[in-house]
């Protein structure tokens, strides 16, 4: 029992909520409504959820003695000792050897979205994650995998490229937010425990922020009315300042209350953030379902 929980605890269930981006196309094309569609996007959720936890498990398999040197990922199964290294190694692959054929059952398209995101992840576990800039790059694509599989899924004919620009641009502000709050709590032992921190400042992640904040707002905002397919009175513009505010209180998070080293426990604890989220899903949903 206590190998079970060990591996439950390394798969990291609390991490799924990454995987909401898959929704993003289905709730964006109006197919929420549509149960071929919504059942489809549920299955390939679970089955991102399943892949996820392989690179979780592969990633802690390599970094298990750097995680011995780091004041939190210590305690974590693999590198405390109470998950044995074959239970993990044999776990990550028959997880592999189950999810990729039940992709490819659910949709060819979407299957060769999950195998594109298995080794984006694997390499960057081994190699990219070393390479300043593109680690945070590779960090981003993951999440923008996740909402190319959910348009795969659900044969979108409405949703628009800036939303996938503005996912990415999402992606890299959470990226980028979650190298400065690692870089500010490990301070003088962070080339220890995440060499990659070595080649990065303050400074220049404070800068990377702005940057990818401004340009996350600007195409959201785009988005609103210019895209094809919404209401001709432009009343999706009305969601903008949920953006803003939940873009703003992340921010608050990580300069004043020192949060954002991992995205999806600050979106698990923080009240308000969660709201913004879900005010923000029924704004879109009465605009794109109830309005026209």
């Amino acid at each position: 029992m206590s190998q079970l929980r060990g591996l439950l605890r390394t798969m990291r269930p609390k991490q799924w909520t990454k995987n909401g981006f898959v929704f993003v196309p289905l709730l964006f094309d109006r197919k929420l409504d549509d149960l071929p569609y919504l059942l489809a996007t549920l299955a390939g959720f679970g089955l991102l959820c399943l892949a996820s936890s392989v690179i979780y498990l592969i990633n802690d398999l390599a970094d298990i003695e750097a995680d011995r040197a780091h004041p939190v990922k210590r305690s974590r199964p693999l590198p405390s000792g109470q998950l044995s290294q074959h239970i993990a190694v044999a776990a990550a692959v028959a997880l592999s050897v189950v999810v990729v054929p039940l992709a490819y059952l659910l949709k060819p398209a979407f299957a060769l979205v999950i195998v594109t995101y298995l080794v984006t992840q694997i390499a960057y576990t081994f190699r990219l994650k070393h390479i300043v800039i593109i680690d945070v790059l590779t960090l981003a694509s993951a999440y923008l995998l996740r909402v190319v599989a959910g348009v795969e899924l659900v044969d979108v004919v409405r949703f628009s490229p800036w939303l996938y620009i503005f996912a990415g641009m999402l992606a890299l502000f959470l990226g980028v937010g979650k190298r400065r709050q690692e870089l500010v709590q490990l301070q003088h032992k962070a080339n220890n425990t995440r060499a990659i921190l070595d080649q990065y400042s303050v400074s220049l992640l404070d800068e990377m922020i702005v940057i990818v904040t401004a340009t996350s707002i600007l195409t959201y905002s785009l988005y609103t009315f210019s895209a094809e397919g919404l209401p001709e009175n432009h009343s999706m513009m009305l969601t903008i300042p949920f953006v803003l505010y939940g873009i703003f209180r992340y921010l608050y998070l990580i300069h004043v209350r020192g949060e954002g080293g991992a995205p999806d426990e600050v979106f698990l604890h923080d009240r308000p953030l969660q709201a913004t989220v879900m005010l923000w899903g029924v704004a879109v949903f009465i605009v794109l379902y109830l309005l026209p």
